[in-house]
């Protein structure tokens, strides 16, 4: 039981950084300005789960469908977890 909790939690700690993942995406900060470090961390944390994501589910119009994808496959998992 204690190692599913630990999971969601780490599944929590992930889905707040794939949501700065998000922001920062529409805001492009400097990469060398003072959130060029934090923004760089993010994204290297990130890419690895947005990656496959992407080779199966090409961008449509433009848009990057990966991180809603993303998203619910951490719900789903999590919802496995709580059972």
């Amino acid at each position: 039981m204690i190692i599913f909790q630990i999971l969601n939690i780490f599944l929590s700690i992930f889905s707040f950084i794939l949501l700065g993942r998000v922001i920062l995406s529409w805001v492009r900060p400097d990469p060398y300005g003072p959130l060029g470090e934090v923004t760089r961390i993010i994204f290297m944390l990130t890419e690895p789960v947005l990656d496959p994501i992407r080779r199966i589910l090409p961008p449509a119009g433009g848009l990057d469908f990966s991180p809603i994808v993303a998203f619910l496959l951490i719900s789903v998992l999590q919802s496995f977890l709580r059972m």
